[in-house]
């Protein structure tokens, strides 16, 4: 690991490295304030050893300037002086350094101290990479503000199988199983995937989760896997915004691509968590509730919007709806009252 030291007593410095190198370390040396911020920027050391008492630039100038650019933030620094009164202690830690040490030191201290600075650098460095990797998957199948939110509070996100409402929304191209016959597997492939990112930008935008692609078919989830105020409302209103940019989405496509997207909305209790086996496992949800909005869907043509008499009594006041009445699903014994949704109330 690089290690710069900064300090304008050249015996002192020399000391500094000499015992540093002694760790195994790599160190880099500055004289001065001014060269000891452009080594910093320059080669990103893992920690600055920093006097206060030197030209240019104090110490305290130095660390600041360090702390406030968020390329170097992440640099630990510490304090090197002889200045060991408290009010220096104070404003060194309030300016961002992260120890302090009084010279004259120990080489035993210094030694400790850097091994800790470093390890917790690590550490640090570790958990950022992990919390990168986490967003950069996770923001695949939600929004970015519901990952900075998972991140903030990973308690929040319960895995394993839980009981709980949700809204769940099927999206599905008409037309596309006999556009499959006579189109070009590549050209096929092209035009779905730009339907996908119609649909689900839309479905992220609204906080709603990617659960599955089904074909030409998209599964949602909404109040998974953290809780969404309104659920029902943003999936319904998921639907009305592709439907609505669907006119000018179809302006970029060739007339015999232009299909349009049916869709089927039910809110109610489902199994929300992990199923699969201990090597490769799928978030989603299972249950009746998923089956009655996939359901829905399949009634659904000519961009129809179909909602479930539950998924009606959390919208109502938004929505302006036409009943469809009593319907027959699929594997249902009794009959289920759909409507179709016209418009929001904006």
């Amino acid at each position: 690991m690089k290690v710069l030291v900064a300090e304008d007593n050249p015996e002192m410095r020399q000391l500094a490295r000499d015992i540093l190198q002694a760790m195994g370390l790599d160190v880099i040396t500055a004289y001065d304030g001014p060269n000891a911020l452009d080594t910093v920027r320059a080669q990103r050391p893992d920690l600055v050893v920093l006097d206060i008492d030197m030209p240019g630039m104090n110490g305290f100038e130095v660390c600041t300037a360090i702390k406030s650019d968020a390329e170097t933030a992440q640099i630990p620094v510490l304090m090197l002086t002889a200045q060991g009164d408290v009010d220096h202690r104070v404003y060194g830690l309030a300016v961002g350094a992260d120890d302090y040490l009084s010279k004259p030191y120990s080489p035993r201290e210094l030694m400790a101290r850097v091994e800790t600075r470093l390890r917790a650098k690590t550490e640090a460095d570790q958990l950022r990479q992990k919390q990168q990797i986490l967003r950069q998957t996770f923001e695949r199948y939600v929004h970015s503000s519901v990952v900075d939110q998972m991140l903030r509070d990973p308690g929040q996100v319960k895995l394993g199988g839980k009981w709980q409402e949700v809204t769940v929304l099927f999206a599905d191209l008409e037309g596309f199983t006999a556009l499959c016959e006579h189109i070009p597997p590549e050209e096929l492939l092209s035009v779905l995937n730009g339907y996908h990112n119609l649909i689900v930008s839309l479905i992220l935008q609204n906080g709603g989760t990617i659960d599955k692609f089904l074909g030409d078919g998209v599964m949602a989830l909404y109040n998974t896997p953290l809780p969404q105020e309104n659920h029902a409302l943003f999936a319904v209103q998921t639907a009305v915004m592709i439907r609505e940019a669907l006119a000018e989405f179809h302006q970029s496509l060739a007339p015999e691509y232009r299909m349009c997207i049916n869709f089927g909305i039910h809110t109610g209790m489902a199994v929300v968590g992990n199923v699969g086996t201990d090597r490769i496992m799928d978030f989603t949800a299972v249950g009746d509730t998923v089956n009655l909005a996939s359901r829905l869907q399949g009634l659904s043509h000519q961009c129809q919007i179909l909602i479930s008499h539950a998924t009606y009594q959390q919208v109502q006041p938004q929505v302006t709806v036409r009943p469809i009445g009593k319907v027959q699903v699929r594997n249902r014994v009794e009959a289920v009252t759909a409507y179709e949704v016209t418009e929001l109330q904006r």
